[in-house]
């Protein structure tokens, strides 16, 4: 089979550049809306993108003078989802540093479930000290020790999927016989960071794991997603830096065992798309006049991990930034930000810009065509396996993304026209994972 974009559409209130909330068009009250979320989740849909997607954070994630900063919890909206949808995956961020296991097993096995199959978890470990002080530390655990506990949690959550053998559940009346409760194992997990007992409380989802997407470009992050990420979100604005992770990430997956075809590489990608380029431009500088600089700043400060006082607009960005071995959080955002900055030469005001429009992702700026040839240049260079999509703003950048440049891939063959499958899984030509235990089972 010819190969094919995946494309993943990034759920974000009124659009991923922070000022989007300032447009006429835009609905302040979108984040905290069901009915605006299943319409641009139908948007996608028609348009047979593979899933959406939800970003999470156990705390309050941006200055609410800035933008709309309240965020539902994401599991209970894509269920919410699920009900008005039936192909599109769907898929919640969840955090390993502040939950257990078995809690975040029974929720995505539970919409799993529900969606038929669509779930999928976007793995973080989160970084802050603010997040840190809501569950009662004095501050954040380092970044080696958050991804430590994370495999040790991916560990326990696979176990608890795979606790419940697929043919468990029998149903015979007539016998009055459920499950085979030999086929339910309890399993026993004793490690440093948990110990769980197990079995679930939830039978084996559909595609015996949900999705795991992860999304961290830290040296850390990447050689857990070599580990156990099937789709990964990642933050490149550059063509040859796409490609150098692209390579990378294969590569790495390869040194692991594992089929780097099975580890889909998702940049993202901000479009601001107008008929013409001068239309495209004219939305891109207006939402760029409409950036509030005082919050852009201190956003930016928290990231460098500097006084914002130190961060004047119209100047380069200091010469004596802390390294990325001396933060704890957001190191591959952090040294994405500062290249970016020293390459072009960037002031701080310009920085911001063009931060506000994508927080370090590829943005594109252009007529459908335009941006339909560089998506498809760098599926075709080594660069990537589909794209994360960022409307600008929303509900209208999703639907021209969806009514103007995706007939246009269609058309050359390069996305698909109708779903052939029915799970998460199946639209991103990913095999359902077998079951550990019963593996372990029959090796004896």
């Amino acid at each position: 089979m010819t190969r094919q974009l995946h494309f993943n559409l990034f759920l974000h209130d009124t659009g991923h550049h922070e000022a989007s909330w300032r447009l006429p068009e835009s609905d302040p009250h979108a984040n905290l809306s069901l009915a605006a979320h299943q319409h641009l989740t139908r948007i996608a849909e028609d348009a047979r993108f593979d899933s959406v997607f939800l970003a999470d954070s156990p705390v309050l994630w941006s200055d609410p003078g800035r933008r709309p900063a309240g965020k539902l919890e994401p599991t209970l909206l894509l269920a919410s989802l699920a009900a008005t949808t039936t192909r599109i995956g769907l898929i919640a961020t969840a955090s390993t540093s502040y939950n257990e296991p078995f809690n975040l097993a029974r929720r995505f096995a539970s919409l799993d479930h529900l969606s038929g199959g669509r779930a999928g978890w976007n793995i973080v470990t989160t970084a802050g000290e603010a997040a840190a002080r809501n569950f009662g530390l004095d501050e954040q655990p380092q970044h080696r020790t958050r991804y430590e506990r994370a495999d040790e949690f991916l560990e326990v959550s696979t176990k608890l999927w795979d606790s419940w053998a697929d043919d468990a559940i029998v149903a015979d009346k007539r016998a009055g016989v459920h499950a085979v409760k030999e086929r339910v194992r309890a399993i026993g997990h004793r490690g440093r960071f948990f110990r769980v007992d197990g079995p679930l409380n939830v039978p084996r989802p559909p595609q015996g794991w949900p999705l795991l997407v992860q999304a961290g470009s830290s040296e850390n992050g990447r050689e857990f997603a070599a580990r156990w990420a099937e789709a990964i979100f990642v933050a490149q604005p550059t063509l040859a830096e796409s490609q150098a992770f692209y390579t990378d990430i294969k590569r790495r997956a390869a040194a692991a065992g594992r089929d780097p075809d099975h580890v889909v590489v998702l940049p993202g990608i901000v479009p601001v798309i107008g008929d013409t380029p001068e239309q495209a431009r004219e939305l891109e500088a207006e939402l760029e006049r409409l950036i509030a600089p005082e919050f852009a700043v201190a956003t930016l400060a928290t990231v460098l991990g500097v006084d914002p006082e130190r961060l004047k607009l119209d100047e380069p960005l200091p010469a004596d930034l802390p390294a990325e071995d001396e933060i704890e959080g957001h190191k591959s955002r952090r040294t994405l930000i500062v290249d970016w900055g020293r390459r072009e030469n960037l002031t701080v005001r310009r920085l911001i810009g063009k931060l506000g429009g994508g927080r370090g992702h590829r943005t594109f700026t252009g007529t459908p065509v335009q941006v339909a040839d560089t998506i498809q240049h760098y599926f075709e260079n080594g660069a990537a396996d589909g794209f994360n999509i960022m409307p600008a703003v929303l509900p209208s950048g999703i639907e021209a993304f969806a009514g103007k440049v995706v007939p246009i891939l269609q058309e050359r063959g390069l996305f698909r026209t109708e779903y052939t499958g029915a799970t998460l899984r199946e639209h991103y030509g990913l095999p359902r994972p077998a079951n550990s235990l019963l593996s372990l089972e029959s090796a004896r």
